[in-house]
């Protein structure tokens, strides 16, 4: 039996693959106002589709669905398998509330009543 793939079977192959990771991720990079699925994310990049993706540089956000997750310095690895592959220099979680700058204690109260007389 003989292991040979033609390249047009190849080709298709990657596709599918692709087409595949594209359906199921929710997953999405913004740069400016414009939107591309993540074919894959782990804890140091991830992987968009090359065909159909400009090359990203700089600062992004990653989004699931409507929520932000990070937002990120990025820059490009490399290309294989139909997927270009982007590393994060910086990836800070993104927050829906402002940092303290003063430490706030877990049973502290949330706000003061005063007195009626």
């Amino acid at each position: 039996m003989s292991t040979y793939v033609s390249k047009e079977m190849s080709a298709e192959l990657e596709a599918a693959r692709i087409a595949t990771l594209k359906k199921t991720s929710r997953l999405r990079v913004e740069m400016g106002d414009n939107y591309f699925k993540i074919l894959r994310l782990w804890k140091n990049g991830f992987t968009v589709e090359a065909e159909t993706t400009p090359r990203l540089r700089g600062l992004v956000d990653i989004h699931d669905g409507a929520n932000h997750l990070y937002q990120c310095l990025i820059v490009a690895d490399e290309e294989e398998a139909g997927e270009m592959r982007y590393e994060f220099k910086r990836n800070t979680a993104a927050s829906d509330k402002a940092p303290l700058d003063f430490y706030r204690a877990p049973d502290a109260p949330i706000a003061l009543l005063g007195h009626e007389d």
